[in-house]
């Protein structure tokens, strides 16, 4: 059974104030480049069936996404995690066990980063998300000492609230994207209803306006 925890406690900002963009600029939140450009992102698989699922809504828009993995999943399906590597899409660390590291002490959570790194046996391109978004001030410098990039987002689809509708969940997406935009959809069975209708609609509205779908390298 894939671990899928990914949810985060309400409240929560659907559009990243840019206070905290401001107060943490160490991590990544938006890639400006004066270009239409999104970044599509995917955490907590791989996961069967919907992962795939994603790959195939992603494959007739030559879109290129970044999928945000959990290592005990890539380690139980790891024929998926081959697949979205062999269709061109990026990976980046996500723990091994989806750790909270506001929870859990400092050598365990960097262990658990490790123990994921190895799953991705050097696949990874030291892209890393903290799960929930939390990370300690000393896990974080110790992430990037190690040469990982710190990525969060600049869109909260909220895709894993599943008291939200599949309509509000696309218009978190639609009204707040912008060029440079990191938006974080998540691959897992909890967020799968929502994603069903949000991503698909999310894909052909970047398409009608001229927007590219890259991943982040």
């Amino acid at each position: 059974m894939p671990v899928n925890a990914g949810f985060f406690m309400k409240p929560y900002w659907i559009k990243t104030h840019w206070l905290i963009k401001k107060l943490f600029p160490e991590y990544i939140w938006s890639i400006p480049s004066g270009n239409k450009t999104v970044y599509l992102t995917f955490d907590d698989g791989p996961t069967p069936e919907i992962t795939q699922w994603v790959l195939d809504k992603l494959e007739p828009y030559n879109a290129k996404a970044t999928f945000f993995c959990i290592g005990h999943n890539i380690a139980s399906h790891r024929d998926i995690f081959q697949k979205v590597i062999a269709a061109g899409h990026t990976v980046g660390n996500h723990t091994y066990n989806h750790m909270n590291g506001w929870k859990t002490d400092h050598d365990t959570y960097l262990d658990n980063v490790a123990k994921c790194e190895q799953e991705m046996a050097g696949i990874n391109k030291q892209l890393f998300r903290p799960p929930y978004a939390k990370a300690s001030r000393s896990q974080s410098r110790a992430l990037r000492k190690m040469g990982y990039r710190i990525v969060m987002w600049d869109v909260l689809s909220a895709d894993f609230d599943q008291t939200i509708t599949p309509e509000q969940c696309l218009e978190n997406v639609l009204r707040n994207i912008r060029p440079g935009s990191v938006v974080i959809f998540h691959d897992s069975v909890k967020a799968f209803e929502n994603l069903q209708f949000a991503l698909p609609k999310t894909l052909a509205y970047l398409k009608e306006n001229g927007f590219a779908m890259e991943a982040i390298q």
